[in-house]
């Protein structure tokens, strides 16, 4: 029987249906249905039961998204010492896919990440730092951008590394609004030849891999959340766009949280070269959400204009930092 609560959460019929789907798959009724605000690109909430623990049920309109970030999350239980969700079930209601996982406990690591004291901050980032090394140590592919499930194997749908860099970065720089015109001339530029190596090894690239994803409680990581899309790329680009959510984000003084999150890293693997060109793509990428918004950095964050000036100031310094490579 459909669940008529999931209406004041999922409006639109075809994702209230996907919903009713997943949640048919537990053998009780849920009491209460609370609606989450968790990304642009699928909808999410929390349903509460008499007898059993909580479950999150998520629909979203891009069946191949939600199944290859369900098989995801289990490849990275199996594979690392990352929390995430467990998967209960997946699967598609009339072309509209839904996942339906555990409840995780914690707090949001967003609203924490400043409150706490700067020795258990500089602990989080070291977290960071090695838990994204595990994730580069333990999945590799051999070609780059987005990962698609086909026929159970993770595959990526670009062969060579300089195309898909530029278009990456120079579609990144054409999403910036009207404010970042003046540095855009020389952020293009940047890529016009891709750094480093010709055919660098691609890992993953989990590209919202940030506090705002992840959850806490006793100054340790519970979960880490939204998993979707996920990328194969260089580790210099992840690292590039983590450092920049991690510490840039937060604290005007980056640097200490900086070297936390790089100790954390190379205490599971050698940290990568990172070009400009790579930390151009990560701040533009991260300046404007997959809506076309503005992001907001700090907590509580700011407003638009001081965002606009964060995220322009980041780049104005990267290309600097190019011209002083170049001498």
């Amino acid at each position: 029987m459909p669940n008529t609560q999931l209406g004041n959460v999922f409006e639109v019929e075809p994702l209230r249906a996907a919903g009713d789907a997943a949640l048919a798959t537990i053998d009780e009724p849920a009491i209460d249905i609370e609606l989450i605000h968790r990304g642009n690109r699928k909808r999410t909430a929390i349903a509460s039961f008499a007898e059993r623990d909580p479950v999150v049920v998520q629909v979203c309109e891009e069946p191949t998204w939600l199944r290859t970030e369900a098989a995801l999350l289990g490849e990275i239980m199996e594979r690392t010492f990352v929390p995430v969700p467990p998967v209960l079930a997946t699967g598609s209601h009339d072309g509209v896919a839904y996942i339906l996982t555990a409840f995780v406990g914690g707090a949001d690591l967003h609203e924490r990440f400043t409150a706490v004291d700067a020795e258990t901050r500089h602990e989080l980032a070291s977290w960071f730092g090695k838990a994204l090394g595990r994730l580069h140590e333990a999945f590799e592919f051999d070609g780059y951008g987005r990962l698609v499930l086909s026929d159970g194997v993770f595959t990526p749908g670009h062969g060579d590394w300089p195309s898909w860099f530029r278009q990456y970065g120079l579609r990144a720089v054409e999403r910036l609004p009207e404010a970042f015109d003046p540095v855009c001339d020389d952020l293009r530029a940047l890529f016009k030849d891709s750094p480093a190596e010709a055919a660098p090894t691609a890992r993953l690239f989990p590209w919202d891999f940030r506090p705002g994803n992840a959850l806490v409680a006793d100054g340790s990581v519970t979960a880490v959340l939204d998993w979707e899309a996920p990328l194969a790329a260089p580790p210099a680009l992840s690292v590039a766009k983590s450092e920049y959510l991690m510490a840039d984000w937060y604290v005007d003084d980056p640097g200490p949280l900086r070297q936390a999150f790089e100790d954390g890293y190379t205490a599971v693997r050698p940290y990568p070269s990172v070009h400009p060109a790579h930390r151009a793509a990560a701040i533009a990428e991260s300046a404007v959400d997959s809506a076309g918004v503005v992001t907001n950095p700090r907590y509580p964050p700011v407003g638009r204009a001081a965002a606009l000036a964060f995220h322009r100031d980041a780049l104005v310094d990267v290309v600097s930092d190019e011209r002083t490579e170049r001498g």
